[in-house]
């Protein structure tokens, strides 16, 4: 048996049993309680092998620690990437051209690619378009998933380009945004199963009281501050994994509910629960969730904003079975031997004939000092469309959470290489810089009612990344209103700034 914080046990039992050549059915991972968990935490580590071997070793329970300052180097981290963005439009504003190059690196061991222009291929139309990513072998620590991979990049380089090019024709960002919105996906030309950019916009721009803002940057001053705001748009796609889950109904009214999901820290323990509470008609109090075990019915990794989509759906395809079995054989009533049923989701057939994403519009305040060029940032808002809302509380911790992230990646986190070692010398909190709650000043976060059965049965869309995706971009969009400076390297901080000014 191995403790372990990972997003997926099923993961970790594969590579122990890969690892050691021994049957699945005896390697047993818990992990219930993860701490945080962004995506790095999707793959094993070498941590997981040397902690089983040890124990294999010596025969007796083994603790594995890895210290902070080896997690910046064998955690895992967000690829960086130089990325080229060329547009071009008409006088209308109409995009007639998009050009997205990415140069990325990974690691001599472990190829991973941040696909950072896959964004740039759905979320505007353009007659002519290409996107390329190259990849560099580096000797460095492994690169993995961080939270929007791809997308969190690619969007910002994008919406900066899209706010720059829209000021270049003399029309409001989100005017210029709303012109170019595709009535089909680019990429596939399928059409979309629900397109909700245009009405987030829209609700942001009224919300966000965006029309009483002067549209010459460096103009709106208070005191030794001057203020801007920022726009930028938001995607991520809606994505499903196979999944299985079993429910068990026992006498008289109980409900115990079976599944190898993972609670990141999203909530996923009390929507799962909830889904499975509707989908049986019973209240909540009657079920009971057991998740974060490999002996469970196996389940999709904890990534990929898919958790609630799949193992959500599995829990709706049990609990529709179960009702069935039990109205059919039993009348309705929970025989006093009980009743168990499994239920799954695979792939989505419909994508054949859908694109699906989520979508969203952020929008910023920020202010920055005219002597010092310190950055403040007292307001950010975030309208989404992602289907139907499982939770309004956890979706809202959710939104706010990912774009309190994309602030602190566009102000303030930064991994610096030794160029002699290869290491990371800023590997520990006191030097590497995220966002705290005193940075972040008055964020909201609010959603369309969205209704899209094409997705999955229970019409909701993932919302774990799409916070993140966009923010940096409308911060760093709302600096050049500010200061009419357009600084393109993240994080955006007072010496460059300096430099510049």
């Amino acid at each position: 048996m191995l403790y372990d914080s990972t997003q997926g046990a099923h993961t970790s039992q594969e590579m122990i049993t890969r690892a050691f050549n021994i049957p699945p059915e005896n390697v047993h991972i818990v992990s219930q309680y993860i701490g945080g968990g962004f995506g790095s935490k999707g793959t094993p580590h070498p941590n997981v092998i040397l902690a089983a071997l040890a124990a294999r070793a010596t025969k007796r329970p083994v603790k594995f620690a890895i210290t902070r300052q080896q997690i910046f180097s064998l955690g895992g981290y967000r690829a960086p990437t130089i990325q080229h963005i060329r547009l071009g439009a008409r006088g209308d504003g109409r995009l007639t051209a998009i050009s997205h190059d990415v140069i990325t690196s990974t690691a001599t061991i472990n190829e991973y690619v941040e696909q950072a222009a896959l964004a740039t291929r759905i979320l505007y139309s353009a007659e002519n378009r290409r996107t390329t990513h190259r990849v560099e072998q580096l000797d460095l620590p492994a690169n993995s998933w961080m939270r929007a991979p791809g997308w969190c990049p690619g969007v910002y380089a994008l919406e900066t380009g899209i706010d720059e090019l829209a000021i270049k024709c003399d029309i409001d960002p989100i005017d210029f945004r709303l012109r170019n919105i595709p009535s089909v996906d680019p990429e596939s030309g399928l059409p979309f199963s629900s397109h909700g950019l245009a009405a987030c916009l829209e609700k942001g721009e009224q919300l966000f009281h965006w029309q009483q803002r002067d549209p010459n940057p460096g103009i709106c001053i208070e005191g030794r501050w001057r203020i801007g705001s920022g726009v930028a748009a938001s995607t991520y796609p809606v994505e499903i994994f196979p999944s299985t889950a079993r429910i068990e109904a026992r006498p008289p009214n109980r409900y115990a509910v079976f599944i190898d999901a993972t609670d990141i820290g999203t909530g996923a323990r009390t929507v799962l629960t909830q889904i499975a509470a509707d989908a049986l008609a019973v209240p909540i109090e009657q079920v009971h969730l057991e998740i974060g075990d490999s002996t469970l019915p196996q389940a999709s990794v904890a990534g990929g904003s898919s958790g609630s989509m799949s193992w959500g759906s599995a829990i709706f395809d049990a609990a529709t079975r179960l009702r069935t079995v039990l109205q059919k054989k039993h009348g309705g009533i929970i025989p006093p031997e009980g009743v168990a049923v499994t239920g799954s989701i695979n792939s989505n057939p419909l994508t054949k004939r859908y694109a699906m994403h989520a979508f969203g519009a952020i929008f910023a305040e920020v202010r920055v000092h005219m002597d010092t060029c310190e950055i403040r940032v007292p307001r950010l808002l975030g309208v989404f469309a992602a289907g139907r809302i499982l939770n309004p509380k956890t979706a809202r911790s959710q939104f706010i959470g990912g774009m309190t992230m994309g602030l602190s990646m566009a102000l303030h986190e930064e991994s610096i290489l030794d160029p002699a070692f290869g290491d990371y010398v800023n590997h520990d909190l006191a030097e590497y810089h995220i966002a705290t709650c005193a940075d972040v000043g008055n964020i909201e976060a609010t959603w369309i009612d969205e209704q899209d059965m094409y997705v999955n049965p229970l019409g909701a869309k993932g919302i774990g990344e799409i916070g993140i995706v966009g923010t940096a971009a409308a911060i760093t969009n709302a600096i050049f209103h500010a200061t009419g400076i357009r600084v393109r390297e993240l994080p955006i901080t007072l010496d460059k700034l300096l430099q510049v000014s």
